[in-house]
């Protein structure tokens, strides 16, 4: 019984030790809080959205093009 709960005991002090998947896990977290963030933003509504601000900007480009020189 004593060598399973040195071995046990071994082993969550090595997982516990163990670093390798954390950045990859920050680096998920990261990654989803930017989709969140850009998702956000093309799906507000409302003249304040950046869908409404391109929307926008390139219909002065347009008016702007199309005026005679």
């Amino acid at each position: 019984m004593l060598k399973h709960y040195i071995k046990t005991t071994e082993a969550l002090k090595q997982l516990r030790k163990d670093q390798d998947g954390v950045v990859s896990f920050e680096y998920i977290i990261v990654a989803a809080a930017v989709i969140t963030v850009v998702i956000g933003f093309f799906a507000g509504t409302g003249s304040t959205s950046l869908t409404a601000a391109l929307t926008a900007a390139v219909g002065k480009v347009t008016t702007a093009i199309a005026l005679p020189l």
